[in-house]
């Protein structure tokens, strides 16, 4: 049995994470694999569906129907979370990578840039016709 003090947390939890039961579809159906009568007679796997992500749970972690849809909807906000982390990643690696690129190379870098093109300008001038003019 969950807690009451648990269940608090995971509201507080779906709240912040702006999930309401509103958003969710939640479908009761028959589990698969081992467990025999009781897996065969018994609808307590869990389907969840939050409409405005997309996102599918489908929980049998358990034998109990209440216990699997605790567990479906901390698997829904641990999806959510990581789709926002994720989000927030790749935000910040694209403000970087912009950064990256306006910064001012330093003086050896640009040195050695340089360098190379001074060699490569050598190489050049040795393919020219000799007595041309410059």
């Amino acid at each position: 049995m969950i807690s009451a003090e648990k269940k608090e947390q995971l509201q507080k939890r779906m709240r912040a994470l702006g999930v309401e039961e509103d958003d969710l579809v939640e479908k009761f159906v028959r589990g698969t694999g081992s467990g025999g009568q009781k897996i065969n007679k018994t609808s307590s796997t869990v389907y969840l569906k939050h409409e405005s992500s997309g996102i599918e749970i489908k929980c049998q972690a358990g034998r109990s129907q209440s216990m699997n849809r605790f567990q479906a909807r901390v698997e829904l906000c641990e999806q959510l979370e990581a789709r926002r982390k994720k989000a927030q990643l790749e935000q910040r690696q694209a403000a970087e990578k912009k950064r990256r690129a306006k910064r001012k190379r330093p003086r050896g870098v640009k040195e050695r840039i340089l360098k190379s093109k001074h060699r490569r300008s050598d190489v050049k001038k040795l393919r020219r016709k000799p007595g041309g003019d410059d």
